[in-house]
């Protein structure tokens, strides 16, 4: 069946391992960030599970990579609204994004001026004014209850929607935008945000590389299968992504209620690919650490990427490509985006950027088959979707945990957690 992944010395929550063979009282499926919360609250419950994952890592959307020389997050990078989220408890070093931050808009020719970025974050705060204070009933695109004409909004409109939330604000629930819209501190991990989820795996039952195919909830218990073989539990909590449930990835038996599959049908995996630069020498491009710079929308114009630059004084820049243009040049391949990345730094920097950056990695988030996209967002009338997809199945012995499944941390880490914790008390 596979080695279990062994705790590291000194690890929070040690397991026997006689305790969690081959018939544990839960099985989960994933061990992302849902995932390892639902174990930890098993083990703290007294309870038996086992972890299957599929990929050969920890941590699903939340993975950190040492591949550029300094701690890279390639999924979740910040711990939003951190005085309200779990994972805060757990952060080591680290940082308030935003009191170190400082943002620089390119206007095609130039970076705007203070006052001009003033004018510009005044009518951001206006644009979002307007969407807290729009009626959610009858629900409706976001766009359909934003400000539009105004000479920044468009600008405004593909942040907060393709950049922010991976899907343009023309395919997201105004109930659900406002619902689940967070606001700072934004922590910033030196370790990454997938070096704590992973650290917080440490000493639980994962079994690495058994993807899970077919799953068995007929009664009394279920019964998990792929190419590895079979186990059986009590009950089950599948923490994978709407994006592998929506593919049927995995088959299940029976076939899941018709309101489950609308409600995954309804949470849509949105993509927010990330691409990181290293430096090649010493030019910083005149930007301190920390710091973040985008253009403004240009009519006719390809959507532009946004950048952070040198994290912790690292010599590397990370971006982000959101919404339909990331999946047009995901499905074009990692040599795609990172052309159109070095374009997009190009047009803020001229023959510099290409001078100063060299080794670039790109995230495969949308092409994946473990996960088939970076996070969910609500079709217009789908919030309530997050809650249908969240609700026992069986008399418990089937349970959705994961951010699609949390209705104020939809999108995020906090979410994941929350939801993997509640699943396992309703396991």
């Amino acid at each position: 069946m596979g080695a279990f992944l062994q705790a590291a010395a000194g690890a929070a929550l040690p397991y026997d391992a006689a305790m969690h063979g081959n018939d544990p009282d839960v099985l989960i499926i994933g061990a992302g960030c849902a995932g390892i919360a639902a174990a930890r609250a098993l083990l703290r419950q007294g309870r038996s599970c086992v972890v299957l994952e599929a990929g050969g890592r920890v941590g699903g959307r939340a993975h950190t990579t040492t591949a550029l020389g300094a701690p890279l997050d390639l999924g979740a990078t910040w711990l939003h609204q951190a005085d309200d989220n779990p994972l805060t408890a757990f952060v080591g070093d680290h940082l308030d994004h935003d009191t170190v931050r400082e943002r620089h808009l390119h206007l095609g020719a130039r970076f705007a001026t203070r006052a001009e970025f003033a004018e510009y974050w005044r009518a951001h705060r206006a644009f979002e004014a307007a969407l807290q204070a729009a009626p959610l009933a009858p629900d409706r695109s976001v766009m359909e209850a934003a400000p539009q004409g105004g000479p920044w909004d468009a600008t405004i409109a593909h942040w907060l929607g393709s950049q922010i939330n991976a899907m343009e604000l023309t395919g997201i629930s105004l109930e659900d935008y406002v619902k689940t819209d967070l606001d700072g501190p934004n922590l910033l991990p030196r370790e990454g945000v997938g070096g704590l989820v992973a650290r917080l795996a440490e000493g639980l039952p994962i079994r690495l590389n058994h993807a899970v195919t077919g799953l068995d909830w007929s009664g009394p218990g279920v019964v998990a299968r792929g190419d590895w073989g079979e186990m059986r539990a009590g009950r089950a909590i599948v923490t994978v992504s709407n994006g592998v449930l929506a593919a049927g990835s995995i088959t299940f038996t029976p076939a899941l209620p018709a309101a489950t599959q609308a409600a995954i049908a309804g949470l849509p995996m949105g993509l927010l690919t990330k691409i990181a630069f290293r430096a090649r020498g010493a030019d910083r491009l005149g930007i301190a650490p920390f710091h973040s710079a985008r253009r403004a929308v240009a009519a006719g114009a390809e959507p532009p990427m946004s950048w952070v630059f040198w994290p912790f004084g690292a010599d590397h820049v990370f971006g982000f490509v959101g919404g339909a243009r990331a999946w047009a040049l995901s499905r074009q391949g990692a040599a795609a985006t990172e052309a159109a990345a070095r374009a997009d730094l190009a047009a803020l920097f001229g023959p510099r950027a290409e001078a100063a950056l060299g080794e670039c990695l790109v995230s495969d988030w949308g092409e994946n088959p473990h996960f088939r996209g970076s996070y969910t967002h609500a079709r217009p009338w789908h919030h309530a979707s997050r809650a249908m997809l969240a609700a026992p199945l069986g008399g418990g012995r089937l349970c959705f945990a994961g951010e699609a499944c949390h209705a104020r941390f939809a999108g995020t880490v906090a979410g994941a957690w929350l939801s993997g914790e509640a699943a396992a008390s309703a396991a």
